[in-house]
């Protein structure tokens, strides 16, 4: 073999090399710019929905059975106990997608 063949097998090759890197490459990853605002909007929303029912609930108590706010403190502090819990269960079910979604970008392909 000459060099001027090796030359071209080698170019040949190496243009190969090149296609086969690019369609290995993952698409580039296009995020919404809304989305961790959304994201932090729900989780606030959450929060504050889980405080105002366990007010709401207090309050309607103290006033049923003419109590100071102890209906009132108990409630909200069992409201803010559940708005929390629903952030984080929120938080860790948005983690599991974003944890599943580059793995089933490659089952697709693959």
């Amino acid at each position: 073999m000459s060099d001027d063949d090796q030359r071209q097998r080698l170019a040949r090759l190496e243009a190969r090399i090149a296609a086969a890197r690019k369609a290995a490459e993952p698409p580039p990853r296009r995020e919404d710019h809304h989305a961790q605002a959304h994201l932090a909007w729900r989780m606030v929303i959450e929060l504050v929905a889980g405080l105002g029912i366990g007010f709401g609930m207090g309050y309607g108590l103290d006033r049923l059975f003419g109590t100071i706010p102890v209906f009132l403190v108990l409630f909200t502090l069992l409201g803010l106990a559940a708005g929390i819990r629903t952030m984080l269960r929120s938080a860790r079910e948005i983690q599991g997608e974003r944890m599943a979604g580059p793995a089933g970008q490659e089952d697709e392909r693959g």
